[in-house]
């Protein structure tokens, strides 16, 4: 008898608590496993279970053995997925979790041409404000900018995300374009509320002279949904703080044009989230790698936004028509605060 193939059945009764549930999860019979388990004290000189009519249990040395075992049996089957790996196509289910916006905007086309690619690979997307806890509710990956709260998780950078301040033409005929920050006081902020990444509650922005600011926006409207905020900037109420793989489409179009564009903020990172494996499994580094080749470090709606803020610098009548004397509106005011 091999002796990994001794270890393989000690293991197995160890987690089945008995040679009969043993013999059931290894398909043979109870005195096949009862041989595997003597051959194996034999070899090792020493007694590795207490046996009785009704019930297994370790020995200490047994206790012992087993957890060694168990690491080395763990490490053949992860090198023998490893090379299997090699020359078989991934395939399998993909369990993703990400944000809704960056999900429906970026990931969802990402997705339909990953698995154009990789047919033997079908994905299910969950889509989530919270960071989900991938191990307890058995994600893959998950695709997120918030910083990896679990030091356990392998976290590979995707793109930069940055983020602007920005509003529809009519919005800024009516109401002007703020030039610095104080500005902001005389404009209407459409804001994120509720259970979302704390990033986006203040407008952060950096001077070209260093000094940072921290903007606590004002406004008449707030939610926890990008997508409500953009619709009511779409229609001229009031400037967003969103990033640029939200707006970057509309910019390009002209329907938002970005303000401020001397003061720049932090931007965050888009990461793919996986748990620490010391093997890889092929269908997530399949989708990793195509996600950052996808994505890489000129992720396409930094392009668009690009684009746009070319457009919108260069001088043109309607632009000196849309900055002239503003109406007030009647709005709360905000804070520039130099921490």
């Amino acid at each position: 008898m091999d002796r990994f193939d001794n270890m393989r059945v000690f293991a197995k009764v160890v987690e089945s608590a008995s040679f009969t549930g043993a013999a059931a999860r290894l398909g043979i019979s109870a005195s096949m496993v009862s041989q595997h388990v003597k051959k194996l004290e034999e070899r090792l000189g020493a007694r590795l279970l207490n046996r009785t009519t009704r019930k297994v249990s370790l020995t200490e040395t047994g206790r012992a053995y087993y957890e060694r075992c168990a690491r080395l049996l763990a490490d053949l089957e992860e090198t023998e997925q490893a090379v299997s790996d090699m020359h078989a196509a991934p395939r399998g289910e993909l369990r993703i979790n990400a944000t809704p916006s960056f999900g429906i905007l970026q990931l969802a086309p990402a997705i339909a041409d990953f698995t154009a690619r990789f047919p033997g690979i079908s994905v299910e997307l969950m889509l989530s404000e919270r960071l989900v806890d991938l191990v307890a509710e058995g994600f893959d990956v998950a695709v997120r900018v918030e910083e990896p709260p679990d030091s356990s998780l392998i976290a590979r950078q995707l793109a930069p995300c940055r983020m602007v301040i920005c509003g529809a033409p009519s919005y800024f005929e009516r109401h002007g374009m703020p030039r610095t920050p104080s500005d902001l006081t005389a404009h209407n902020c459409l804001t994120v509320a509720g259970n979302v990444l704390s990033y986006y509650r203040a407008w952060h922005l950096t001077a070209a002279d260093g000094t940072v600011l921290n903007i606590s926006p004002m406004g008449n409207l707030r939610s926890n949904s990008g997508a409500v905020l953009i619709v009511a900037a779409f229609a001229g109420h009031g400037l967003v703080y969103l990033p640029t793989y939200f707006v970057g489409e509309a910019l390009q179009s002209g329907r938002l044009v970005t303000v401020l564009d001397d003061y720049i903020a932090p931007p965050l990172t888009l990461r793919a989230l996986y748990p620490h494996n010391r093997h890889l499994s092929a269908k997530v580094r399949a989708f990793v790698d195509f996600l950052a080749s996808r994505f890489g470090r000129e992720p396409p709606w930094d392009s668009w936004c690009r684009a746009s803020r070319k457009q919108s610098a260069s001088p043109a009548p309607q632009r000196r028509k849309m900055t002239g004397s503003p109406t007030k509106p009647r709005r709360s005011k905000t804070r520039a605060e130099a921490p």
